[in-house]
């Protein structure tokens, strides 16, 4: 390893350099969040839910982000207590330096990144830059393990999203054809589809289907 990384693990940081850290992190937070934490795979299918129901503003963007940090926020208590643990309390108790309670935090969300993303996602992305592949996970990159990461949220978002489409897609396949068999043509099929769909959807409360799916596809 090289020694001056070494040295700087060791020896706590000048207060400049601390200031220049906590601005860097405090800019890369939105993307941190998003590429780290289970955000992505639940505003994304909670928007195939709005899509569904073909309701453009209800519950507003504002609402669904809002519920898709809640749930992140819980489904990463977990990982946070951990970090919290191995990390920012010794980092307290001046038992570890700056960078040694940054390695120690990284370790549990790794671990939990990896339980989440597909081993062709990160084998990918290793091929990519030819570099050999690790033989436990503790020797994947945070570099290969973010980007791979996110991919496979997209990927389980997008499947789970198919799941929650296709009973809506039978409402207004149903519908059309209905309206088609009446002669009443003119009739836009939104216009019955979305009562019923919103009627389906309350009565098998859809919501805390739709969320249960999603904490329990964390576990």
């Amino acid at each position: 390893m090289n020694p001056l990384v070494d040295l700087l693990k060791d020896q706590p940081l000048a207060p400049s350099l601390k200031i220049l850290l906590v601005l860097t992190l405090l800019a890369l937070l939105p993307a941190f969040i998003l590429t780290t934490t289970s955000f992505v795979r639940t505003v994304v299918v909670l928007g195939f839910v709005r899509q569904g129901l073909g309701a453009q503003q209800a519950p507003p963007s504002q609402v669904i982000i809002g519920l898709s940090l809640f749930v992140s926020a819980f489904t990463m208590a977990p990982v946070a207590r951990e970090v919290n643990a191995v990390a920012i309390e010794p980092y307290q108790r001046h038992e570890l330096s700056e960078m040694q309670a940054i390695e120690k935090a990284v370790v549990p969300l790794k671990r939990f990144m990896l339980r989440q993303t597909r081993e062709a996602d990160l084998r990918m992305f290793y091929d990519a830059t030819q570099t050999p592949l690790p033989k436990t996970p503790d020797e994947v990159m945070m570099r290969m393990a973010m980007p791979a990461f996110a991919i496979s949220e997209l990927t389980t978002a997008f499947q789970m999203g198919v799941m929650i489409l296709l009973p809506f897609l039978v409402v207004d396949l149903a519908v059309a054809s209905l309206l088609m068999s009446m002669g009443m043509m003119m009739v836009p099929p939104t216009m019955l589809s979305l009562p019923i769909k919103l009627l389906l959807f309350v009565l098998v409360d859809g919501w805390s289907l739709v969320v249960g799916s999603l904490l329990r596809s964390f576990a």
